[in-house]
């Protein structure tokens, strides 16, 4: 039996599609779950709505267990490094892609909570190899889904619906959608990215949290007699710095934007989480922190010092003068010490 010869209608419009803008969701406005305060724990309780995420467990090959002295603050010769840690819930630590190398369309099987970090994860299955991989989701971005990768370069099919020439503005309007992963060159300026790299064949380093993103801000020259080397990006803090024209970025925001909203409810909440008690300097004795001992609430009017006498707060830098960060262009505001007492006069 004789094959029919292939449709070109159907194969422009499924050539069309395949560079198509993901759906658009209406998320229905800001509302946060409460529960009826059947026990003091549950009275302050509330939590992001979230009914979109996998009750399952998640994928084991791409999981390993978190255990030994890394989880209570402690570096490989067993000191404490990190305090107020310890304890918590037994958790898996999943193995997320923040480079997205891998070429080709990827669909979202299903989206997931992750106890490592704030944002959500996309379980990503490749439709031309089938392997599975951990992305951090968009907002937005649900099951059904597809996604791609232009780190490797553009498609040759991608290539043939422009006419086989580059156009900015038309490859644009075909990647810089959410979910999908581009070089920082290949974005348009002023597009809100998450998951930023800072160097050529690296992950993602920036607004990696939840609800996080950064702003392209342009695209200068930065080499003498030569091309754009670096592509000019604004961070939520309002730094702005240079990173790689090459480096990656994903295009849109960092899911589960109300985490910050948030409200645990009761101390043992925060212990389940691996978080230990802080105890203020100023409620100790004289003999455990500079701060302790006198009479009454007194830290013996000296400047906020670490239990071990290091300077802290205050806008305390430790940067030396003449190395500074040659990536910043323009610092984030610290509104600290006398500045902060100015913004307020």
């Amino acid at each position: 039996m004789a094959t029919p010869p292939p449709d070109p209608i159907r194969a422009s419009v499924t050539a069309n599609t395949a560079f198509g803008p993901p759906p658009i969701r209406d998320e229905g406005g800001f509302a946060m779950k409460t529960y009826k305060p059947r026990t003091p724990g549950v009275r302050h309780l509330k939590r992001p709505i979230n009914d979109h995420l996998w009750k399952g467990r998640p994928h084991l090959p791409l999981t390993f267990a978190k255990k030994g002295q890394g989880k209570g603050g402690r570096n490989n010769t067993g000191r404490v490094t990190v305090r107020h840690r310890g304890g918590g819930h037994k958790r898996r630590i999943r193995t997320v892609d923040f480079s997205r190398m891998a070429a080709g369309r990827h669909t979202v099987e299903r989206i997931e909570h992750d106890p490592g970090r704030s944002a959500h994860i996309a379980l990503m299955v490749s439709e031309t190899t089938g392997k599975k991989s951990y992305i951090v989701a968009a907002e937005g971005m649900r099951a059904g889904d597809t996604a791609q990768s232009y780190r490797a370069g553009i498609p040759r099919d991608l290539l043939d619906s422009m006419g086989g020439v580059v156009d900015p503005g038309m490859l644009a309007a075909k990647t810089a959608w959410r979910g999908n992963c581009l070089p920082l060159h290949m974005i348009p300026i002023g597009t809100l990215v998450y998951n930023v790299g800072s160097a050529k064949e690296r992950g993602g380093v920036f607004c990696r949290s939840a609800g996080t993103y950064a702003t392209i801000v342009s695209k200068g020259e930065d080499i003498k007699g030569g091309g754009s080397r670096f592509v000019t990006v604004r961070l939520q803090s309002g730094e702005v710095r240079k990173v790689s024209k090459d480096a990656c970025a994903t295009v849109g925001v960092a899911s589960n934007a109300h985490y910050q909203h948030r409200q645990l409810g009761k101390a043992g909440r925060k212990r389940w989480l691996g978080i230990r008690p802080t105890v203020r300097g100023l409620a100790m004795n004289a003999a455990d922190h500079p701060h302790g001992g006198g009479r009454g609430k007194s830290k013996g009017n000296v400047d906020p010092v670490s239990p071990w006498g290091l300077p802290a707060k205050s806008g305390y830098k430790t940067r030396h003068v003449r190395k500074p960060n040659k990536w910043v262009v323009l610092e984030r505001v610290r509104n600290q010490g006398k500045r902060r007492r100015q913004n307020k006069s």
